[in-house]
């Protein structure tokens, strides 16, 4: 019991000092934003009284660079739901398509990953199975960082993309569909009950490379609470019982949003409602052929290089959600 104490303590702590880095680095933003402010009231200044336009080109810079960091403090005050500041834990699954929705799933798992790398975040692969041919059949990652949930809760929903398929001899365009879930990866142990009679619990081995381990031991888990049909997994630990543990802390984080939800319309809010993986449910379509575009259905956000979104790019789509999401709380509270 001693040694449990410890432990919360310990986790308290540690969530005090992110907590306290996090505060830090927000009034440090305040602290240089508000100083490159007064560096353009000053160039626009002596430009004035020297009236010297050389400097203009130099004000355009210093204007462009404040307003650039003014966007992203206001895009930071927007992150202040419950869940925002924690890490996410992110689950694709390739919808019908074989072949080619895997290489879907696939292609938007390393875009997940590119993204996080440019923001600074860590990212782990908790489990994955692998198509039959190529890609994946599901991956689910988790990603590490300050207000990673914040930002990743956009891109739950269908993902669409139209292109030329490689897999396919005759050259036609086809659509694949991929979905995405995001939930937040709550570090405390979440005070819930759970009747063991009330779970599946199923091992299996490991997918892919990994030595020598992860090839000769059923090692990874998958945990099904029954009642619920909440399904969880993980593979990325060495040992059955680390990956069991992992597993049980994911899944009381779902159940313990479950509970806290009063209805099915309140979940949706925090952790995405999971539709039909196919036609007209799409939140976001990724066109490669006969043009490149990327759109996002719910804030009409476009970009039209697509290559550049999938190599990471999400920014665009992201703000606008979190802009999009705030108005509507606006019009609806």
């Amino acid at each position: 019991m001693e040694e449990s104490h410890f432990w919360d303590d310990t986790l308290k702590a540690q969530n005090y000092m992110k907590e306290l880095k996090n505060l830090k680095n927000t009034i440090d933003s305040y602290y240089q934003i508000k100083e490159k402010y007064e560096d353009v009231q000053t160039l626009i200044v002596m430009g004035y009284e020297e009236n010297d336009e050389s400097l203009i080109p130099e004000i355009k810079e210093a204007l462009d660079s404040f307003i650039e960091e003014l966007e992203e403090l206001k895009l930071d005050t927007l992150l202040s739901e419950e869940y925002d500041r924690y890490n996410a834990i992110l689950t694709l699954h390739a919808g019908a398509g074989g072949t080619e929705s895997c290489d879907w799933a696939s292609m938007l798992s390393r875009m997940y990953q590119k993204w996080a790398d440019k923001k600074g975040y860590t990212t782990e692969i908790l489990d994955f199975l692998d198509g039959e041919e190529a890609g994946l059949k599901s991956v689910t990652l988790q990603i590490n960082g300050i207000n990673a949930f914040g930002h990743l809760k956009s891109e739950r929903g269908v993902h669409r993309l139209v292109r030329i398929s490689p897999f396919n001899a005759a050259g036609k365009r086809q659509t694949s569909f991929v979905s995405c879930d995001v939930m937040p990866d709550i570090e405390e142990d979440v005070d819930i009950e759970i009747d063991d009679e009330d779970l599946r619990i199923d091992t299996y081995r490991s997918s892919g490379a990994g030595g020598q381990h992860v090839n000769k031991t059923s090692s990874a888990i998958r945990i099904t609470h029954i009642p619920t049909n909440t399904v969880v997994q993980c593979q990325n630990e060495r040992s059955q019982l680390q990956n069991k543990d992992k597993a049980m802390k994911m899944l009381k984080a779902k159940l313990y949003l479950l509970k806290k939800q009063e209805n099915a319309e309140k979940v949706s809010d925090i952790r995405g409602e999971i539709k039909e993986i196919g036609f007209g449910n799409q939140i976001r379509s990724y066109v490669m052929q006969p043009y490149t575009l990327v759109k996002d259905h719910r804030t009409d956000a476009e970009v039209g290089n697509a290559l550049s979104v999938l190599d990471g790019n999400l920014d665009p789509f992201i703000n606008a959600y979190l802009k999009w999401n705030a108005q509507n709380k606006l019009n609806n509270p």
